[in-house]
């Protein structure tokens, strides 16, 4: 047994303070749908539904032990990260202050707060996370109260790889089983793949990364850690500019192959899908690895054993309404145009009449009159088969409209949708 190994199972043992091991749980809907055999790791179901507690709790665990962080801990988080750290403090009775950008949501804080209860202080600093950061890290400094990282630290990463153990002691050694793994800044990935490669498991890993977030991607291409200019905070659990540099020395030997970017449209029809159809809330982090089956063929995976592993559940429901938007338009059930409207009676009605008994007009906005006779209008369609669209525009053609299919078109749309 590595001292890796060893390590990690003190640390799943003494999670059970906290919490009992979280459920491995096959999915027949999925796996009807795949024909492989798909379980779903839900740390969803944690105390703070997500992963996150387990990586705050083994660092603050072992810091205490070594009488380090007397004078209490400090961590910057807008997210999951900041749940797990004040839960766990409120286990210890220790201090924490939690600093967080000033634009993060009432509900983030006011969860954070709860968890933590009077061993919990929110500080609320800057418009964008590297403000919050060297905040939190300026306090560090001055205050003697003890950093405690989201991902880039060793025991940070023998806090998460407790997910690998639970699953060993779950589902035996997953010998040739396919371990599917949302990709952040790395500490997940780094401790589920190394535990499991320290105990002689076979299984294959596939990582699932966030198409406008791909830093792990990058910096396996590159062969070294890759910092991205921009990155798309959609995916806000796992948005990260720049993987970690421990899990980066950890992860380096894996070919970039074996990321899959799952775009983010996409993912929004997964958690909708895993909602209505099993009644799961995910977060869009929390479903990564779920979307990345559709990657697969179903011949590539009959008879297979898969391990998606649920990182989290912790969903804003002021969300929805963007997430169905976004699923509508990646299933190609929802398309916007801008037409070249005639400024004439009876025009609207010509239009009306193109339309099928399943086509909707979801929105009808006058943009601005473009000459005198003309008038540009944004215009919603929603249907309920994707097909219909192609019908529909034959229509447009042959009546003669002037149209611009700007569904696609980020810039555009970012700007009138």
């Amino acid at each position: 047994m590595s001292a890796f190994v060893e390590r990690v199972g003190q640390a799943a043992s003494a999670l059970r303070a906290l919490f009992p091991e979280t459920p491995l749980q096959e999915n027949d809907y999925l796996s009807k749908k795949t024909g492989a055999r798909v379980l779903l790791k839900r740390e969803d179901l944690t105390p703070v539904r997500s992963y996150k507690i387990r990586g705050a709790f083994n660092f603050m665990r072992k810091a205490i032990a070594a009488g380090v962080g007397p004078d209490g801990f400090v961590c910057a988080s807008a997210g999951n990260h900041a749940q797990g750290f004040a839960f766990v403090c409120r286990h210890f009775g220790r201090k924490g202050v939690v600093f967080m950008p000033v634009t993060t949501p009432q509900q983030k804080i006011d969860k954070t707060k709860l968890f933590g209860g009077e061993f919990i202080e929110v500080r609320l600093v800057g418009d964008y996370f590297d403000e919050c950061y060297q905040a939190a890290a300026g306090f560090a400094a001055a205050s003697a109260a003890l950093m405690v990282p989201p991902f880039d630290h060793p025991d940070i990463i023998e806090g998460q790889a407790s997910v690998a153990h639970e699953l060993a002691e779950q589902l035996g050694r997953l010998d040739d089983a396919l371990v599917l793994l949302p990709v952040g800044g790395g500490g997940l990935a780094a401790g589920v793949t190394g535990f499991l490669h320290d105990t002689g498991s076979n299984a294959g890993f596939l990582f699932a990364e966030p198409a406008g977030a791909p830093s792990l991607e990058r910096s396996l291409s590159a062969g070294k850690r890759v910092k991205l200019a921009q990155v798309d905070n959609f995916v806000d659990g796992a948005a990260v500019a720049e993987i970690g540099r421990e899990p980066f020395r950890r992860l380096k030997s894996f070919p970039a192959q074996t990321v899959r970017l799952i775009p983010e449209n996409r993912l929004c029809a997964t958690m909708i899908e895993m909602l209505n159809i099993e009644g799961v809330v995910l977060e869009p982090a929390g479903a990564l690895a779920i979307d990345a089956l559709k990657d697969f063929s179903r011949k590539e995976l009959k008879g297979r054993t898969v391990v998606a592993v649920v990182s989290g559940g912790n969903f804003d429901f002021e969300r929805l309404p963007d997430v169905k938007e976004r699923a509508l338009r990646f299933e190609g059930l929802k398309k916007y145009f801008i037409f070249r409207f005639p400024q004439r009676p009876g025009a609207l009605r010509d239009f009306l009449d193109l339309l099928g008994p399943d086509d909707d007009i979801t929105r009808f906005e006058y943009l601005k009159k473009s000459a005198r006779n003309f008038g540009s209008v944004l215009i919603g369609l929603e249907t309920k088969e994707r097909r219909n669209f192609a019908v529909l525009t034959k229509r447009f053609d042959d009546a003669g409209w002037a149209y611009q299919d700007i569904t696609d078109n980020d810039t555009i749309a970012g700007l009138l949708i």
